[in-house]
């Protein structure tokens, strides 16, 4: 940036970039489009990355690429994954990041390593990344403009500690895609290189991809863990370890910093066939955080927690006293309600406004507010749900203060 550039950007760090564009600038020797790439980076950056936007130095690439990095929060979790798997390993380890991208989960990463080397094949992104990891003050690392595929094929040397990828997860055409096969580089071809040169790999996926699916497709003799990682709620990444000779894969539901663990067998196994359990004011409802709606570890939340799951496909819980940790949403139930006219208007008596849900219901949120006539938000949470067999019920809540 020359600084005619710079000092447009300082002016106009918290001004909408919009109306920057339509604007522009009065000053020829300003780079409107760099200008404006680095604004609207550094107002993303805030949110996602508080701590590089704090820095004035840090370079912001293309919005897309802004978009696909990690936030801060899941590229510190990896680096805090990475020293757990690194424990008694000897010395000195070593990272490979073979799509290295805006380099935010490398940066992080590289902390737990004593060398590192990070591999992107756009060469601008690479540059920019470079430059960013000297502001950041990261003194053992090494960038490589390359594509992974020819990166790895012509080198060799010692075994590395963990290679880690996140593949590209559009097309050609710009599409997302979802299948690891899809993605670029394509994992599975790339296998006997990457184990050849690795004692483990660490791939981040697609949330939308089924980690069922996922370990079935690299083979479950080699997926040591699999973490379903989710920030307020929020599935935002899907993470599977890979070793060497595993006997037992380990799967790990985060969700702001609250773990649940448990393994891949557990987590197949359905919830305790019976009856709908009773439900009635007083009791407490329990909904899963959306790593555990993820995974579908119904049965084993069910038998961790001592609950009731209110109806075979609801993916609601219910027990007659409180669990202080459990890992979601906890609810004490004010009313329950078939869909009669009669039984609703007691049951919504006085209210104007509330938190609609649907859990396998025929009715969407949309259509069921408008059927009610109910405003959003407000204290009140209402649950639509199916009980076995075939009952349609509301639920009215507040939720539990512990």
């Amino acid at each position: 940036m020359n600084e005619a550039t710079r000092e447009f950007v300082r002016q106009h760090a918290d001004d909408d970039v919009s109306m920057l564009a339509l604007r522009g600038s009065k000053d020829s020797d300003v780079d409107l489009t760099w200008a404006l790439q680095q604004i609207r980076g550094r107002q993303q950056a805030r949110r996602k990355l508080p701590s590089w936007a704090a820095l004035d130095a840090i370079v912001y690439p293309p919005h897309l690429n802004m978009e696909q990095c990690s936030s801060e929060p899941t590229a510190r979790y990896k680096a805090d994954l990475c020293r757990r798997l690194l424990a008694g390993a000897p010395a000195p380890t070593s990272l490979l990041d073979l799509t290295g991208g805006f380099g935010v989960d490398f940066a992080f990463m590289q902390q737990a390593f004593d060398e590192a080397v990070y591999v992107e094949r756009d060469a601008q992104l690479c540059a920019v990344s470079s430059q960013n990891f000297a502001t950041l003050g990261l003194t053992r690392v090494s960038c490589v403009a390359a594509d992974a595929a020819d990166y790895l094929a012509r080198t060799d040397g010692r075994r590395l500690s963990l290679i880690y990828l996140d593949p590209a997860r559009r097309d050609d055409h710009g599409a997302r895609t979802y299948g690891i096969a899809d993605c670029t580089p394509d994992v599975l071809q790339l296998m006997p290189l990457l184990t050849a040169r690795a004692d483990r790999l660490m791939l981040k996926l697609s949330p939308m991809l089924d980690w069922r699916k996922a370990v079935s497709d690299l083979g479950p003799e080699r997926v040591a863990e699999v973490h379903i990682v989710s920030l307020q709620n929020e599935c935002k990444e899907l993470l599977v370890v890979m070793s060497p000779d595993v006997d037992e894969t380990a799967v790990f539901c985060i969700n702001d910093g609250q773990i649940f663990q448990l393994t891949a067998a557990e987590a197949s196994q359905p919830a305790p066939v019976g009856e709908s359990p009773a439900i009635a004011p007083g009791s407490y409802l329990y909904e899963p955080n959306a790593s555990l709606m993820k995974c579908g570890c119904f049965g084993a939340i069910a038998r961790r927690y001592a609950l009731s799951q209110l109806g075979r496909d609801s993916h609601l819980f219910v027990s007659p006293a409180p669990v202080a940790d459990f890992p979601g949403r906890q609810f004490v139930v004010d009313a329950v309600s078939t869909m009669n006219r009669r039984e609703l208007r007691s049951a919504l008596d006085g209210l104007t406004r509330a938190n609609i849900a649907t859990r396998n219901f025929p009715l969407s949120v949309a259509d069921l507010r408008r059927r009610l006539k109910l405003a959003d938000g407000g204290d009140v949470y209402l649950f639509a749900t199916t009980l076995d067999p075939a009952a349609h019920v509301l639920i009215r809540c507040h939720k539990a203060a512990f």
